[in-house]
């Protein structure tokens, strides 16, 4: 099982990527000296949206896409997954 997420940047700047561990890779944006290079500027960064999908191949699929779409359709995502649930 994979999550693509989205985490919104102290910025404003919205981030998508794939893990396995979701709050792990939360906090590894937030606390990470290593790995987390584009957020580490940008902190703090929260989890605005995920989705669970079965495995790598979909989660990359899905990632690619959700990197193309934009920032105003991305915060589409947002906003309905915020009116959806909670996140983590």
């Amino acid at each position: 099982m994979r999550f693509v997420y989205i985490i919104r940047c102290n910025d404003a700047t919205l981030y998508t990527g794939i893990t396995n561990d979701l709050k792990k890779r939360v906090h590894d944006h937030n606390h990470s000296k290593v790995w987390a290079k584009y957020t580490k500027a940008r902190r703090p960064v929260a989890l605005v949206w995920y989705k669970k999908v079965k495995n790598r191949v979909i989660a990359a699929k899905l990632e690619f896409k959700t990197k193309r779409i934009g920032k105003a359709k991305k915060e589409e995502l947002v906003w309905s997954q915020k009116n959806k649930k909670n996140l983590l």
